[in-house]
Parts: C-alpha cells; sequence; structure tokens
C-alpha cells in the first residue's frame, strides 16, 4: 500500500476515482510511450538554456517548440538554433508566421472572436505562412508549428508533392485544439503528424480522442494562465497509460505571455525556458515515483523533426 492507503481504507474510503478508461496499446514507433517537450523555447538563446538546465537536472528532452514565429527571427539566428538542435539530436519546432493577432483585425481580439485563435486571415497572409515554412526548410528546419487548418491541408500537400521536405513534422497548435474525437480525427486525416489538444480534457476525453486517432497527443501538463493554468503533474501516470503516445508539455502558471519574444525581454524568456525545465523535473520524479513502467522515447528517435 502506498502513504495513506491504510487510512483510507479503515475509514471506508476510496483510495482513488473510479476509473473506466481503457489503457492504450499505442506507442511511438520506437516503442516508446511518452516524449518530454519544453514549449516556448524563443530562439538560440533560450535552446542552450533549457539544454544547460536540462543537462544539470537530468532531464530529457526530446523537443522543444517556439511561439513567436519564424518570421521574428533572423536566418542567422534560425541556423544558429537548429545548428543547436542538430548537436542535441533534439527537435526544434518552430511556429508558422503571421496570424490572426499580428493582423490588424480586432474581431479576434473581441470575446466572441477569440474563437478564431491563431487562423491566417486572408489569401496575402495564407502565403506569407508558406513562404515562413519554405524558408525554414531552406535553412535545414524539420518540423513547424501550425494553427490555421489551412496551412495544416496545404503544407501536408506540398510535402506530398516534394516542395517541402517529406520528413517535416506538422504539429498542430494548442490554439486549434480539438475536443472530440471527430475534430481530432479530421486534423490527423489532413496531415497532422502531432495534435495539441485542450488541457482542461477528462481522462475518458482524452481516451476518447486517443482511440480515434494514432498521430502522437501532444499536451500541457501545466497550462500556460492564457490556456486555464491547469497544473495536472499527478496525473502524468494516467495521462500516459490512456493517451500515450503523448508529448508531455511544460507551460509555466502565473508567468508572463512573451509572444512576441525578442531581445527586449530575452532575461525573462530564459528564466521561463529554465523554470520549464524544471517543471518538467518534478514530472520526471513523479512518473519514477509512481509509473516506473512507463516507457520513455530514446533521445534522437528517428521520427523527431531534428533539424538537417
Amino acid at each position: 500500500m502506498s502513504i495513506g492507503d491504510k487510512a483510507l481504507t479503515e475509514l471506508h474510503l476510496p483510495l482513488e476515482d473510479p476509473k473506466s478508461c481503457p489503457t492504450s496499446a499505442k506507442r511511438f514507433p520506437d516503442g516508446g510511450e511518452y516524449r518530454i517537450e519544453i514549449p516556448s523555447t524563443e530562439g538560440p538563446r533560450a535552446l542552450a538554456a533549457v539544454i544547460e538546465e536540462a543537462g544539470k537536472r537530468k532531464v530529457p528532452v526530446h523537443r522543444v517548440s517556439q511561439g513567436s514565429g519564424i518570421m521574428l527571427m533572423t536566418d542567422d539566428e534560425i541556423i544558429e538554433m537548429l545548428a543547436i538542435g542538430r548537436e542535441a539530436k533534439m527537435e526544434v519546432n518552430l511556429f508558422v508566421g503571421p496570424r490572426a493577432t499580428f493582423d490588424v483585425g480586432a474581431q479576434v481580439f473581441s470575446t466572441a472572436g477569440k474563437a478564431l485563435g491563431l487562423s491566417l486571415r486572408g489569401s496575402d497572409q495564407f502565403r506569407f505562412a508558406l513562404l515562413d515554412v519554405a524558408r525554414g526548410c531552406e535553412l535545414g528546419l524539420r518540423s513547424v508549428l501550425v494553427s490555421d487548418i489551412g496551412s495544416l491541408q496545404v503544407i501536408a500537400r506540398m510535402k506530398k508533392t516534394g516542395e517541402l521536405p517529406s520528413n517535416l513534422v506538422i504539429k498542430t497548435s494548442v490554439m486549434m485544439s480539438p475536443a472530440n474525437a471527430a475534430s481530432a480525427r479530421i486534423l490527423e486525416d489532413l496531415g497532422a503528424n502531432t495534435i495539441n489538444i485542450p488541457s482542461d480534457l477528462s481522462l475518458p476525453q482524452i481516451a476518447s480522442i486517443r482511440a480515434a486517432i494514432d498521430a502522437p497527443i501532444d499536451f500541457y501538463v501545466e497550462a500556460p494562465d492564457n490556456l486555464g493554468g491547469f497544473i495536472r503533474h499527478f496525473e502524468i501516470p494516467e495521462l500516459i497509460r490512456v493517451a500515450a503516445p503523448i508529448y508531455l508539455k511544460f507551460g509555466l502558471r502565473n508567468a508572463p505571455d512573451i509572444y512576441p519574444a525578442g531581445t527586449h525581454i530575452e532575461g525573462t524568456a530564459l528564466a521561463l525556458s529554465r523554470e520549464r525545465v524544471r517543471r518538467a523535473q518534478i514530472a520526471k520524479e513523479i512518473i519514477q515515483r509512481y509509473a516506473c513502467s512507463a516507457v520513455m522515447s530514446p533521445l534522437g528517435a528517428a521520427d523527431l523533426g531534428i533539424p538537417e
């Protein structure tokens, strides 16, 4: 019995909430059940900080993602960031270009208009996004983060026709989160390689999505305040069991929204990146303590979008 079980049993209290969620038999190609992702890694300095902190804390990191966008990085910054990721055998995922919140429209900032998420407004902005992807791929990028359903479809098509690398990983943003199995299936059918689902879904709801798709699920174990601020660390063992293959993501509660980032707030960005790694260490210890049989993917797995 775990600590506290005896006391609960003697008081005739349940040891856990009833669980009816099936155990996922799906895995990453290497057989792993879970991987670790550090989001909001805004540029080469932040990536270097993540790698340094991960080394100190002995935290395995399979993927980092960035939110400000390819368009707000210089060629030299992208090349440097990709070189760091390539050396670390880590997937580097960069957000695709412009979005509704960068445009002149005001509806996305209204109460009802927030449903627009980070969609692309008009054909010009859509074309800018494709130019952003092409530029990143020319520099060696092999993983992009999309937040518009049309761009997902077109980028996937460009992979098939050879206009973009066939091994390009397409990751869907939490801002286009599918909240049910049918919506998740649509994203997978359109070409999503890895799908971020909402962080407030219950385990049964997550299980239903997992039953419908084979693509890895991306999940904010700790969500930023603007996504609800949920902290679900103790649910990690069940999240792995129910949703495998899963990327465990670590946003930060009580932290500023730094998009778009830049040198003017670099100190803040670096501090946030280091703290995300510390949160991942907490998760690692929970897995070791309560889910020691869970299988983590090896670092540098073949299907990761490691820069070329």
